[in-house]
């Protein structure tokens, strides 16, 4: 009786946990679980960003350094991010073909995706994408699903320790962060991609720009990767670059109209 309330208290608490922190994707509508408030989350941003700014080096001035502001300006001029304090940084690393935005709006850029980039409506695909990552929340949504795992986790190795069967217990164990890691957190991420990946374009269309140049960015994209040893689809965070590209060829229409209402009002 002791072992059964051992584990069914934290798991009624996990349950009104989640009962009462259930939230909205802006956009999409998506239902997500966030336990972190928006000013913490932000709090977050800012203090990596900083040690960012500090850790690796960036470049200040300059025509990419203005492409990359002017850019972000009009992203930023159509989306709502709490706590905002926009600013975008080109970091010198032309071995990293990468970008990411944190909460509070902090963006980084750096210079190794500028060649697959190639033009402004290549910046501005991978910039709206990544600032649609912080409108959504997915890092508050990844933090609380890592919290909510951790507590099964905890649940769940107090209950098997009960039992005394220390071989049961890590095989369990072992299996529970198996099946966490491949049939949750990994898909999560994927649907969090997919997800910046369309409200991306909106936010592209809204900026101004056409987001069927999305298309051509991603195909660039693959063309980069080709030869480059990635992981089988269930295994990875992101989708593969043909599985993306498919997916964002069906969003457009949704984002052409954006863009067409954007036109008309011009």
């Amino acid at each position: 009786m002791h072992i059964m309330k051992q584990f069914v208290f934290p798991v009624i608490l996990v349950a009104v946990v989640i009962l009462t922190a259930c939230t909205t994707a802006p956009e999409t509508g998506r239902s997500q679980l966030i336990l972190i408030d928006s000013a913490q989350e932000t709090k977050i941003g800012f203090q990596a960003f900083q040690e960012m700014k500090r850790k690796e080096p960036t470049i200040a001035k300059g025509p990419k350094v203005r492409l990359l502001r002017r850019v972000g300006k009009r992203i930023a001029a159509v989306v709502k991010v709490p706590h905002a304090q926009w600013e975008f940084v080109l970091f010198n690393d032309p071995n990293s073909a990468n970008a990411f935005a944190l909460p509070g709006g902090k963006v980084g850029v750096y210079t190794g995706i500028l060649p697959i980039t190639r033009n402004e409506a290549g910046l501005t695909t991978v910039i709206a994408h990544e600032i649609a990552h912080v409108t959504a929340r997915h890092g508050a949504e990844r933090m609380s699903q890592s919290m909510l795992i951790d507590v099964g986790g905890s649940v769940l190795s107090g209950a098997l320790g009960a039992l005394g069967n220390k071989a049961t217990h890590d095989m369990i164990m072992q299996a529970y962060s198996l099946g966490t890691t491949v049939g949750v957190a990994l898909p999560y991420s994927r649907t969090q991609e997919s997800e910046a990946d369309r409200v991306g374009l909106l936010y592209m269309a809204r900026a101004g720009h056409d987001p069927r140049e999305a298309v051509k960015f991603w195909q660039r994209f693959k063309a980069y990767n080709k030869g480059r040893k990635k992981p089988l689809e269930f295994l990875s965070t992101h989708p593969l670059d043909e599985t993306r590209i498919a997916a964002i060829k069906r969003m457009i229409p949704e984002a052409l109209q954006e863009y067409k209402r954007v036109k008309a009002r011009r």
